[in-house]
């Protein structure tokens, strides 16, 4: 595919203009012409990226190959509603979770007031969700932090490549391409075109600490739950180049005959890069093999009603379903219970409020770990 660029614009004389033509041995600013050969007319491939400075032709390129991707957002809507109205819940639910959004209360916002890097990410999510059979996505990452960009570029690799499209990105940052894994690359800046998944992303190196409540404060505002901290927790927080990156707290049912794992919270900066699920499984295997302070081997448990969690639990061969629930628990019955547990302590227990009585559907999961070879 050859592509012949010609654009042209008013060539102006005033004192200035002419200044700067005099100054600089400059004909003129008006003609921008670009010539460029793209061997992409084949079906065997799925992202592509034109990256280089700004003003080297990316656009242009761009809009020779279609036109790029800018989806409108209503103002008094939540994403949750204005992303493939018409389309299934979980579908939109599970794009978000796999471009990086999974802050569910983000969900419940409209375009107009979320951070940039949301809106990167909801705008990713979209396109995910709308599939079309080629996309051109301008500026992809420019407006966001490196972090955010380079997370978000693979978790939306990883979703567009489950679509079947074409999307071609362009982009002024290279510190992306080893994220995405292109199928090809067309640098403007040296005219180079490269062919191939030849770039690998990363390797995250995640390290697991025991430790107690005192990271929870920054982990609680992400947390889409407000309750009381578990009793008797240990907590565990997963780091990645010393920066604390998700959190996770696990306690004991009664009798010490399993563990119960809750308040897994993955920092928006991270999502969409797998820490959660992999750092979820790693803590699980540790109590599986006694490592905990009990000294004693315990599967584990773990609830969860993020449609995207359950969905890759469901997807991991370490987790088996054990239980649905449509309803939270009896709210009379909880208030009583901890009426009477405050009295046994002594405490005054008039004011004592129950939990549950909402329409949630709770899902239950019990890891397994490795399956078995037979």
């Amino acid at each position: 595919m050859k592509l012949a660029i010609r654009h042209h614009c008013a060539d102006y004389d005033s004192y200035r203009a002419a200044r700067v033509k005099s100054l600089f041995n400059v004909e003129s600013g008006a003609d921008f012409a670009l010539d460029v050969e793209l061997p992409i007319e084949d079906s065997d491939w799925t992202i592509g990226v034109v990256v280089g400075p700004s003003g080297s032709g990316k656009s242009s390129i761009g809009k020779s190959l279609g036109k790029p991707y800018a989806p409108m957002w209503s103002c008094d809507q939540p994403i949750i509603d204005a992303i493939s109205p018409a389309g299934d819940f979980n579908v939109v639910t599970a794009a978000l979770s796999a471009v990086g959004l999974g802050s569910v209360p983000t969900w419940l916002r409209p375009f107009s007031a979320l951070s940039n890097g949301e809106r990167f990410r909801a705008t990713l999510a979209r396109l995910v969700c709308e599939a079309p059979e080629f996309a051109v996505v301008d500026e992809f990452s420019s407006v966001v932090d490196r972090q955010i960009a380079r997370i978000g570029a693979g978790a939306f690799a990883k979703a567009w490549r489950r679509t079947g499209g074409k999307a071609v990105l362009l982009s002024c940052h290279y510190d992306i391409l080893d994220w995405l894994e292109p199928d090809w690359i067309f640098d403007t800046a040296s005219g180079q075109f490269e062919r191939g998944r030849l770039r690998r992303r990363p390797r995250l190196e995640m390290s697991v600490y025991a430790t107690n409540w005192h990271y929870w404060s920054l982990f609680e505002p992400h947390h889409y739950l407000k309750l009381p901290r578990m009793i008797a927790a240990t907590c565990y927080v997963a780091a990645i180049d010393g920066n604390p990156v998700a959190h996770l707290a696990v306690s004991t049912r009664p009798g010490l005959i399993e563990a119960r794992a809750c308040r897994l919270v993955v920092m928006p900066e991270w999502q969409g890069a797998g820490v959660g699920m992999r750092f979820l499984n790693t803590v699980c295997d540790l109590w599986q093999r006694g490592e905990n302070r009990y000294g004693k081997p315990m599967p584990t448990l773990f609830h969860t009603s993020h449609p995207g969690l359950a969905a890759a639990l469901r997807r991991d061969k370490k987790w088996t379903q054990v239980s649905a629930r449509l309803y939270g628990d009896h709210k009379g019955r909880c208030k009583q219970s901890i009426a009477a547990s405050l009295t046994r302590a002594g405490k005054e227990a008039s004011g004592a409020s129950g939990y549950g009585g909402h329409f949630r559907a709770v899902q239950g999961f019990r890891y397994l770990g490795e399956p078995c070879v037979s």
